[in-house]
């Protein structure tokens, strides 16, 4: 399997029509071998590389927390480096002046909540904006491109964290993000797909060592629970930030582990994908820091087994019912919103926070909300051949 920059790398002719580019990428935008896309673009078109952008979490992915801008520096090579996490979230017009092509290489995580999609929307706005070009040279998605989970997102939810009509597990690559994206926006666009990519595959198949993308994704077991505890960022309850194993840890000092992991137990029904451990742990810094927390640890067992939207609702549920008027909804702001709650931001719904508090069954309809419509809208932009299977509440 080759990735579309070491396609790119060995073929350099594809990009002589690309003009001047500016590069959007950060530092796991890397080949088999972990060299740097800056470096391996600037082989391929010397001078005409003229800048960079770098997405949420700094360039170099050394920004932890959530609404912590970036600012703008040179970059490798000495060029400019724009953050688009700052006080812009789009190319501004002085900014691409000096470009034909937004040229993206950037790893994403398979989770509607990752922001990096959306700054790949936002390079698409401003490409038709000012009349440039945008490549994408493709990644895989690292939980694979078969399986989706999770409602989709209802637009009176949207955010930074959801501005498309997607599931929270989505199945789609970069690429293919930019294509169901751009039927909306009209962007001149061209894709550099991937060579040999089993679509079927996770991360781990691939043979490519992970890099993390973001301080709190530094493994790929990280990944592959990603989207299920993600929704604790919309909780009281820490998700592990400021531990060595975030989003692998789950708790707050008012459950009780072992009943909390009992409740999580009961309610997920497959211990075939994961281990839960109850554990005890105190994070450094965010949520509780300098307290400890009882809850539980996710042991991953077959990633292939995982299914991520039940298993953060089952762990949403047990920490309502265990935690009783302890637990809390986080409060607003969350990226950018001052208004919504930021678990409906996450779950996709303003009506999320309710629908989490009131069921006793996790196979209510609003959770399988607009997957058969997603479905059939990504039917002719998948680039790798397969078909979007729903994993929910199998």
């Amino acid at each position: 399997m080759k990735v579309g920059l070491e396609l790119l790398r060995d073929n350099p002719s594809m990009s002589d029509s690309w003009g001047r580019c500016g590069l959007l990428c950060n530092q796991s935008s890397v080949t088999r071998d972990f060299k740097p896309s800056w470096n391996v673009v600037k082989e391929v078109l010397g001078d005409r590389l003229t800048c960079f952008f770098g997405p949420q979490h700094g360039f170099h992915a050394t920004v932890q927390d959530n609404m912590i801008e970036t600012g703008h520096s040179k970059g490798p090579h000495g060029l400019d480096l724009y953050s688009l996490y700052s006080e812009t979230r789009e190319p501004t017009e002085e900014m691409v002046e000096n470009i034909d092509t937004f040229l993206i290489d950037i790893q994403i995580v398979g989770c509607r909540v990752y922001t990096f999609k959306y700054t790949i929307a936002g390079c698409l706005r401003a490409a038709k904006k000012f009349n440039k070009r945008v490549v994408i040279l493709d990644r895989p998605n690292p939980l694979g491109g078969v399986f989706i989970e999770g409602n989709v997102l209802d637009l009176a939810a949207k955010s930074f964290v959801g501005e498309y009509e997607i599931p929270l597990r989505h199945g789609l690559t970069p690429a293919e993000t930019a294509m169901l994206f751009n039927k909306g926006i009209g962007a001149e666009l061209q894709v550099v797909g991937m060579e040999a990519w089993d679509s079927a595959s996770i991360w781990g198949q691939n043979n490519f060592k992970w890099v993390l993308t973001s301080p709190n994704l530094p493994t790929p077991e990280s990944v592959y629970v990603y989207p299920a505890t993600v929704m604790f960022e919309g909780t009281n309850v820490s998700e592990g930030r400021g531990t060595g194993l975030p989003f692998q840890f789950i708790g707050a000092p008012f459950l009780n582990s072992e009943a909390f992991t009992k409740r999580v137990r009961e309610l997920y029904s497959n211990d075939r994908g994961v281990y839960l451990r109850p554990a005890e742990f105190q994070p450094t810094s965010q949520k509780w820091a300098g307290k400890v927390c009882y809850g539980l640890q996710i042991h991953v067992l077959d990633p292939f087994q995982i299914e991520t939207f039940k298993l953060g609702l089952s762990l949403l549920k047990a920490a309502i019912d265990v935690g009783g008027e302890e637990f809390q909804w986080a409060q607003p702001p969350y990226e950018y919103d001052h208004v919504n709650l930021p678990i409906n931001l996450i779950l996709g719904s303003l009506d999320a926070n309710v629908w989490c508090e009131k069921f006793e069954s996790l196979t209510n309809s609003n959770w399988q909300y607009g997957v058969e419509d997603y479905k059939q809208k990504t039917e002719d932009i998948l680039m790798y051949p397969r078909e979007l299977q729903n994993l929910s509440f199998s």
